[in-house]
């Protein structure tokens, strides 16, 4: 299942996903291309069972994955992951390209990431979480929404990083 996500204020898109299989792959390949996608973010710890094979869609794309933003599932990110998925955000706005991002169900921790890249672009974080749940049904727990009704941005360092000042 896909979700586009698009900011309001700067244009990027997000491609918010459920964890992929190898047997399910050349689907999601297919929207990568048509997307845009330069990198793919797996937060979840890659379970032994029926994963995608990186390297093999890192050769076959050029995207680019990236596994090292982990958090648990229904959980927040810590400050470490946060900083990690805006110099991320950051570059991929930068080159006008898409970042796909899942979890296992793409419903919890991908759609937080993209949440707090909203935040930081300017969007009130009540109106993130609703953005997030219109295109991505049942996307984010009690414990996130709370997270990131609190979330603050990070100041003008990050207005400066996301070309709104």
């Amino acid at each position: 299942m896909f979700s586009v996500i698009q900011s309001p204020n700067t244009q990027q898109k997000f491609l918010l996903l459920d964890a992929p299989t190898q047997k399910t792959l050349p689907k999601y390949v297919q929207v990568f291309k048509q997307e845009n996608v330069s990198d793919l973010v797996c937060i979840c710890h890659r379970p032994s069972g029926d994963i995608y094979d990186t390297e093999e869609l890192e050769q076959s794309t050029g995207i680019k994955v990236h596994d090292t933003i982990k958090f648990e599932d229904g959980s927040v990110p810590d400050q470490q992951a946060i900083d990690l998925w805006l110099e991320l955000s950051e570059k991929a706005r930068q080159e006008n390209t898409t970042i796909g991002v899942h979890c296992i169900a793409g419903i919890g921790r991908a759609p937080v990431l993209v949440a707090i890249s909203l935040i930081e672009a300017g969007m009130d974080p009540l109106d993130a979480i609703s953005y997030i749940r219109k295109h991505r049904r049942g996307a984010l727990n009690k414990n996130q929404v709370r997270f990131l009704d609190s979330y603050k941005k990070k100041g003008s360092k990050r207005k400066k990083l996301f070309g709104l000042f």
